[in-house]
């Protein structure tokens, strides 16, 4: 029932492209005349694909990790170690402390695992994968297994965010991405769960299936709309005006004068209707939100829905990809991709020396928070960074209408989900970066600003 979203998925893929050869400096006067300035990052829920900070001290103390050091940041991360680093060190190349945080900071988990297979992104990623070996995409047996465990997989997950040991967690399909969160992060009191970009047939599947949603811009739009009358875009128009219609023409009955004025038939409503919920398909308008125990009625829809694997192309019988900042049942620890550069860059005085530290793979918030926090600690207060999203993953970055004020005894609860105090106090707060995400940061004297 899932429309197509190759035309969309070339777009984002290109855009991911073209942007990861563009050079990423950014100019440390550009970036000193933008606003806001703060000693943290906003939260950012989108998912990077890579991370390039630049610095004018070296990153080679992130180069050729010791075998101890290693093994230590593995089982840091293991056990959830807190490591408290001071705000400045002389020769971060000699702090093993460090260099094991940095290991720690790495760390994410996977559900498949396929050595030869890139399984994020998985949003337009066909091309990436054609002439890849997929035994299974014939062999309906062997996609009943990987399906069965992909299952196991997904209600351990969905059973740790629950019980507040996962603060949360993506599944990642061929055609959009869920976002599950834990009760007590952005804001919320209760579990929530924003899947983008979604499709009529989607939303109407998830209908039939008796989940609850909301579609949060659409009726941000709306109550804006109606409180300021300001001027919004012509799809968002259209879905209020059509919503109000058949409203406004009651009223008119009840002024004795509806039979001057022709009434629209309501198959002319129900077609523009429709057209205005294709029109938003794939776009970030699209985003729909679920609360509560809805989540759970969400988690059995995706375990039972046909749809959620590709019947054709190189993504032919895989199940959708499960992306975790901790352990879970049937999932592979992996390393984001770590490389330190230093090149030789033309300046008014000659060449000087540019530092860089590149980052590859789906690199989740708690990495993002983990890495900055190292890197004020490593780099004396002063890098700046260009970040890449994944552009389908930007709008899970919008505000949520709360029912009520977060208590905070809830963040308390979240206490053993395996992430830094200081992370977790950041996953908590309220998002406010909207439908975009954080592409430009610079750190001077340990004040952040940045660009999304």
């Amino acid at each position: 029932f899932l429309d197509s979203n190759q035309e969309n998925g070339l777009l984002w893929e290109e855009t991911e492209r073209t942007e990861l050869y563009q050079t990423p400096h950014v100019s440390f006067s550009e970036l000193d005349t933008l606003l806001p300035r703060s000693t943290e990052l906003p939260v950012d829920w989108s998912i990077k694909t890579r991370l390039l900070f630049t610095s004018p001290q070296p990153f080679s103390w992130t180069d050729h990790l010791k075998a101890q050091e290693e093994a230590q940041g593995l089982v840091q991360h293991c056990r959830a170690t807190e490591v408290t680093l001071p705000q400045s060190m002389q020769d971060p190349k000699l702090s093993t402390e460090l260099r094991c945080a940095f290991q720690q900071s790495l760390v994410y988990w996977l559900h498949p695992a396929l050595s030869w297979l890139s399984l994020f992104p998985r949003i337009a990623a066909d091309r990436k994968m054609a002439g890849k070996t997929s035994p299974w995409s014939n062999d309906e047996t062997l996609q009943h297994v990987l399906m069965s465990d992909w299952s196991v997989s997904l209600t351990s997950l969905y059973n740790l965010l629950k019980t507040k040991l996962c603060p949360y967690f993506y599944v990642c399909t061929y055609q959009f991405t869920v976002l599950f969160r834990a009760a007590g992060l952005a804001g919320s009191d209760m579990i929530t769960a924003l899947i983008s970009p979604t499709t009529r047939g989607l939303r109407e599947a998830m209908k039939n299936e008796g989940i609850e949603f909301s579609l949060p811009l659409i009726e941000e739009n709306d109550h804006k709309k109606k409180a300021y009358g300001t001027n919004l875009g012509h799809g968002e128009e259209q879905a209020i005006s059509d919503e109000d219609e058949e409203e406004s023409f009651s009223w008119l009955e009840e002024m004795g004068v509806h039979d001057k004025i022709k009434k629209p038939d309501t198959l002319s409503i129900k077609l523009r209707k429709e057209k205005h919920e294709v029109q938003m398909d794939h776009r970030p308008e699209s985003v729909v939100l679920v609360k509560g125990t809805n989540t759970f009625t969400l988690l059995n829809f995706l375990i039972n829905c046909k749809s959620l694997v590709a019947t054709s192309g190189a993504q032919a019988g895989l199940p959708p990809t499960l992306l975790s900042p901790i352990a879970f049942r049937g999932a592979t620890m992996q390393m984001l991709k770590a490389r330190s550069v230093n090149v030789k860059t033309q300046a008014l005085s000659g060449y000087q020396d540019q530092f860089s530290l590149d980052i590859t793979g789906p690199v989740m918030p708690h990495a993002l928070h983990s890495i900055t926090r190292l890197l004020k600690c490593s780099q004396s207060g002063s890098f700046s960074a260009r970040l890449y999203p994944h552009e389908p993953t930007a709008v899970f970055n919008i505000c949520l209408s709360l029912d009520k004020v977060l208590d905070k005894e809830v963040n308390k609860e979240l206490a053993n989900c395996g992430l830094h105090r200081k992370t977790l106090e950041q996953l908590s707060q309220t998002p406010l970066l909207g439908k975009s995400s954080l592409r430009n940061v610079e750190m001077n004297n340990y004040i952040y600003n940045w660009r999304s």
